[in-house]
């Protein structure tokens, strides 16, 4: 069955250790924005689909006012708080970074990072990220119910520890990879972000024009590479 065209999008990849290069499809991820009477309250990434880039709302009893004083963050996704689809864009430089590193070294990361998830282990309910030096050393790894707060407490402990930027580091996740995450993952100064699971559409345009080297599906000795693959090394 082949997914709608607005649901999913064609990317080139490269698999390794074999070394092919071939085109994929990854889900895509786009900001919705929504407004009311014409005002843009709030932005969430989501799949299109059934819907529109911007959903615009009539509510004639609307204060927005209100609005500001009971807003309400959650961990799924720091720019589902944001006002207009402007606030998105990313505020970090391209990364210049020349580290490389093994697609070995790469794909032993995963488990790594799961056997220090003891919270993990307990309850099979957490995400976590690692922050792991060039040879593969765990640094730093936190879990928490949210994807992305667990990112946050890897990247505030490198920022206590004096590491920022991550320039010869690599953050490896342990779900999927979103455009938030790269994004932070930018921020950081990190090359090189990991995950278990696959990327959006959006994860991988970021990275790209970032300079972010980013590698998904990475289990069993395998990767896939769906940006700036020279850093990788098979």
């Amino acid at each position: 069955m082949a997914a709608p065209p607005y649901s999913a999008a064609d990317v080139d990849v490269l698999r390794l250790p074999a070394g092919r290069t071939e085109r994929d499809q990854v889900a895509v991820e786009e900001p919705l924005e929504i407004r009311i009477n014409g005002r843009p309250v709030a932005v969430t990434m989501r799949t299109p689909g059934h819907d529109a880039n911007t959903v615009e709302v009539e509510a004639p009893g609307f204060d927005p006012a209100r609005l500001q004083r009971s807003f309400y963050t959650t961990s799924s996704c720091g720019v589902c708080g944001k006002g207009a689809l402007e606030a998105v864009s990313v505020d970090a430089p391209r990364l210049e970074s020349e580290l490389r590193v093994s697609a070995a070294l790469v794909s032993a990361l995963p488990e790594r990072l799961g056997s220090a998830q003891a919270a993990f282990a307990a309850t099979g309910g957490l995400h976590a990220t690692g922050l792991f030096d060039a040879r593969g050393e765990g640094l730093s790894v936190r879990e928490d119910v949210g994807r992305h707060n667990a990112m946050d407490k890897v990247i505030g402990w490198a920022f206590g520890a004096g590491l920022l930027p991550l320039a010869d580091k690599i953050l490896c996740v342990s779900g999927r990879l979103s455009f938030e995450l790269v994004q932070k993952a930018a921020v950081a100064g990190c090359p090189v972000l990991v995950a278990v699971g696959a990327p959006s559409s959006l994860a991988i345009e970021l990275a790209a024009d970032r300079g972010v080297t980013l590698c998904g599906f990475v289990r069993d000795d395998r990767l896939t590479v769906y940006s700036e693959a020279w850093r990788i090394e098979s």
